[in-house]
């Protein structure tokens, strides 16, 4: 009976823990395009998530001060602590929530684009940085990682100028062919013997891979659920044969750059997007 008396003791608390589950499996239900049927001019699902984060804001919006707290017997760090994390729950899907919008994820992809060509301009300088037996490797691994992006930030400035059903159909292979391009040279770099090499190599590739993922989950926000399955259909290596691979910090830290933010609050939106595209086929 403890959880009753926690829940009695502490309402604040254990009502914004209600609030952050609500909007989380709200949010992995709009994801995986589960609606819950139609409220008003948006979704049911929409509605909770709304509600979900007006109440965490009003929560959050509701400080106690030191004097406050005190007289209630609960130290200024504790509130603290809870403010923080619903301000975490409020500000988590703003990034990949901007693709509300056909136009927001057309500008969002292009925004990333020039990351996207850096990152392969590094991957194109790393094999100078392997032993000369793992140089060849890695090249063959990498070789199709100028063509696909150079398309793929074509056609991302084509929908962001035209976003229409055909040139998203369009971005939507181009996406899922750079990632099954990444998701394999992760796993071609994985048997270079040389620590070093590895490191170097699995550093470049994660870089483009990270950019490539945050695409993806653009695209798929926008893309119906029966598209987005269909683009999971396509993959041959899946997200959970690479993961093993990947520094979830590093990733953190390029979405951290990008979207101007915390990377502990990156950290999450990373977690988020990796699970979202594994739940859906990716």
């Amino acid at each position: 009976m403890n959880f009753i008396t926690n829940i009695w003791n502490h309402p604040k608390t254990s009502a914004a823990g209600l609030l952050i589950a609500l909007a989380s499996i709200a949010g992995v239900l709009s994801q995986q395009g589960i609606t819950l049927g139609k409220a008003g001019t948006g979704t049911v699902v929409s509605l909770v998530t709304a509600l979900a984060t007006a109440l965490l804001g009003l929560l959050a919006k509701d400080p106690e001060t030191a004097s406050q707290s005190a007289a209630a017997g609960k130290p200024a760090s504790q509130q603290a602590r809870l403010g923080a994390w619903m301000l975490i729950a409020l500000l988590i899907p703003l990034p990949w929530m901007q693709g509300c919008t056909a136009t927001g994820v057309a500008q969002d992809i292009v925004n990333w684009t020039p990351a996207l060509q850096s990152a392969v301009a590094t991957v194109d300088s790393t094999a100078a940085l392997l032993a000369p037996a793992d140089a060849p490797i890695f090249a063959a691994a990498t070789q199709g990682f100028d063509a696909a992006s150079n398309l793929l930030v074509a056609q991302a400035k084509a929908y962001l100028a035209n976003p229409s059903a055909s040139v998203l159909a369009q971005l939507q292979t181009q996406i899922v062919t750079l990632q099954q391009q990444v998701n394999a040279a992760l796993l071609q770099a994985a048997r270079i013997v040389d620590s070093s090499s590895q490191q170097h190599a699995l550093a470049a590739i994660q870089a483009v891979g990270t950019i490539a993922s945050s695409i993806l989950a653009l695209v798929a926000s926008v893309s119906s659920k029966a598209a987005v399955a269909h683009m999971a259909a396509q993959t041959g290596v899946k997200l959970s044969m690479v993961r093993p691979y990947l520094n979830e910090s590093r990733a953190a830290e390029i979405v951290a750059v990008h979207y101007g933010e915390p990377v502990a609050l990156a950290r999450m939106q990373v977690a988020q997007a990796e699970q979202a595209e594994i739940s859906a086929g990716f």
